[in-house]
């Protein structure tokens, strides 16, 4: 599913005497797995997280993503790749002239799927999340434990293989953070290999799993106790 090999990724113009943001990177993720991603801010923990979802590629190393060996492959294989990951950002990037319903459903429409057959999934995962009765509100009249289950259904409505997510809970209260896990948990459990980056120490103590430790740009692996 997902394979380092010695990856280093250093920012283009960073000065000589700068550390290289992520190094010596070596591990593998099962399929199916579900991952915790550790470290204070700063860490490189999104910048991580970007390699993973094809958004950067490393200065060093090798990287294979769900079968893809990312330093020969063509563009076509990268993006054909791309649409299997999704990512969720704690900042939630909803479009705030569009429903919920319209965002949710915007990576399907991008895809080209017919308007017909995509409107049964956006409702299905609305439903899922719980804000079927929010389908024709704006972000804004939303709390932010909404906005946050409207950027996972957003995320999940075209079926990912994949699903990123950096630092989901960071806006939300404990309640909302808590029903935030739970969907992740649940979406785990449907097949989805989920990798959740946070500086928690309250989430993975309820949901033990493995989980990798960043430090100084490198990375340790960790099994839950």
């Amino acid at each position: 599913m997902l394979r380092f090999t010695d990856v280093g990724l250093r920012y283009p113009g960073a000065p000589e005497s700068a550390p290289d943001v992520l190094r010596g990177l070596r591990f593998t993720l099962e399929p199916g797995s579900f991952t915790w991603l550790l470290g204070p801010s700063g860490a490189g923990k999104s910048s991580l997280l970007r390699l993973m979802g094809l958004s950067l590629r490393p200065t060093t190393g090798q990287i294979d993503v769900l079968g893809l060996r990312v330093g020969t492959a063509r563009r076509t294989a990268l993006a054909a790749t791309r649409r299997r990951i999704a990512t969720v950002y704690q900042d939630f990037r909803l479009l705030p002239y569009m429903t919920v319903a319209d965002n949710v459903a915007l990576p399907l429409r991008l895809a080209g799927r017919p308007e017909a057959s995509l409107q049964p999934d956006v409702a299905e995962i609305l439903a899922w999340v719980g804000l079927d009765h929010r389908a024709e509100m704006r972000p804004a009249t939303l709390s932010g434990g909404e906005q946050q289950r409207a950027a996972i259904a957003r995320a999940v409505v075209g079926r990912p293989d994949l699903l990123l997510a950096d630092e989901p809970t960071g806006n939300l209260d404990g309640v909302q953070a808590r029903r935030l896990l739970m969907l992740l948990i649940e979406l785990h459990r449907l097949g989805t290999t989920v990798v959740v980056a946070t500086h928690s120490e309250d989430l993975p103590a309820r949901h033990p799993a493995p989980s990798l430790h960043l430090h100084d740009g490198r990375v340790t692996r960790g099994d839950p106790a």
